[in-house]
């Protein structure tokens, strides 16, 4: 079993840079899922194959894996049935481990995963009408200890590996049955040159988009989620647009640059207070990364436009930062540095011990229209998943262990 001591709390120097090694696993074999092209010929050449047949392989098993999803070797038809013992002496193709799966009374779904060394960590898919939508967990637990999330009541175990993020996008296209089939058309034959694999599509994908937005802080697992986000976006893999891709962060100041050029997603920041006082209270990072430092990093965001703009997240807290004043400061500010931006009001959605409540309905609506009237977008989310604890800041791992008869029988009751 591997070091689970818990990670510290980040003090004065924020623990971003120090990517997490993956665990190797007891039979020997590597995991083949979360590594690039090219790490896999480096792999191929390191088990004993010439350059010119890893070079061949590596582009034949990257698009078995991340295009057409299959979990066994034997079923890449392509490649030489010599070949396939060879690769599963070797390596495996991994996906998180589903302890349980639930279904909630409006379409959203959300599954309780688990790693290899026996961590929990959630993730959740959210239909619509035009669009489908996974809420993707970057960590084993959070740091940060927002006070009106549940997920901040939870201590910090560890990172999530490339690996184990993008397995989640993955695992919900086996879910979803949203991976292409038919007949593998293209050329790669043992004795010919390579030749580039067709590109497939899906049409009509139930799911059209990936927000990190799960469990943990991405920017304080940068390298990994960066990595994991570079898969889901790769032509000729999950070949997701980044357009469709949303990170959000509670103010990583030093690592959003870096976002912005490395990974070129859309940006969310969780911002839930205008007021350093309450910011301070209910995002403790602000107490790092106050307000108007957080919203110059904002404006200074690569490729940030009218087109693809910055979205805030403000979770309504009744009489804590739902007042009209509140929303006169949010336009104003966002008016000072100028930011292309759209707000989400969040409806706060409760968890046993939360010391806090929604605000009124028309208390949102009155909040929603000063920042409309202001110029600025703000819709009111609609909560989702409330019912199986899966809508935004509820999403916090089991602390019981259910038996298996007992999940079975849960499973059955909900069909």
């Amino acid at each position: 079993m591997p070091d689970t001591t818990l990670m510290t709390i980040p003090g004065q120097v924020d623990p971003v840079p120090v990517a997490r090694d993956i665990t190797p696993r007891d039979d020997g074999r590597i995991d083949l899922i979360g590594l690039s092209a090219a790490r896999i010929r480096e792999l191929f050449e390191e088990a004993g194959l010439d350059a010119r047949q890893a070079k061949l392989r590596a582009k034949q098993v990257f698009h078995w894996l991340y295009h057409r999803g299959v979990t066994d070797f034997a079923a890449m038809s392509d490649i030489a049935k010599t070949m396939r013992p060879w690769l599963t002496e070797r390596f495996v193709i991994g996906r998180p481990n589903v302890v349980e799966a639930q279904h909630s009374s409006d379409g959203t779904r959300k599954w309780l995963l688990q790693t290899d060394d026996g961590h929990d960590f959630e993730m959740v898919f959210i239909p619509d009408a035009d669009r489908g939508t996974l809420c993707v967990s970057s960590q084993v637990g959070c740091t940060l200890n927002c006070t009106f999330c549940h997920t901040g009541t939870m201590r910090l175990v560890r990172n999530l590996t490339p690996g184990e993020i993008v397995g989640q996008v993955m695992l919900a296209r086996d879910a979803l049955g949203e991976w292409p089939k038919g007949k593998m058309d293209f050329a790669f034959a043992d004795d010919e040159s390579e030749e580039s694999a067709a590109h497939y599509t899906a049409d009509g994908r139930l799911l059209t988009n990936i927000v990190m937005m799960g469990m943990g802080e991405p920017l304080y697992n940068f390298d990994h989620v960066r990595d994991a986000l570079n898969l889901v976006m790769d032509g000729d893999g999950l070949a997701l647009s980044k357009r469709r891709i949303t990170l959000s962060t509670s103010g990583v100041i030093p690592m959003m640059k870096r976002c912005g050029e490395e990974i070129g997603v859309n940006l969310a920041v969780s911002l839930h207070a205008v007021r350093k006082e309450v910011r301070d209270e209910i995002v403790p990072l602000n107490r790092k990364y106050g307000i108007e430092d957080l919203l110059q990093a904002c404006a200074d965001y690569p490729k940030a436009s009218n087109a693809r703009r910055i979205t805030f997240e403000y979770v309504m807290l009744k009489d804590k930062n739902d007042s009209d004043d509140d929303a006169r400061e949010l336009v104003r500010l966002l008016r000072k540095f100028d930011l292309p931006a759209k707000v989400n009001l969040i409806p706060f959605n409760p968890w046993p011990g939360a010391g806090y409540e929604c605000s009124a309905p028309d208390r949102i609506r009155a909040f929603s229209d000063i920042v409309f009237a202001g110029g600025i977008s703000a819709p009111v989310r609609t909560p989702r998943g409330r019912d199986i604890d899966a809508a935004c800041g509820q999403l916090k791992t089991s602390a019981h262990k259910k038996s298996r008869a007992e999940r079975d029988r849960e499973t059955a009751s909900a069909g």
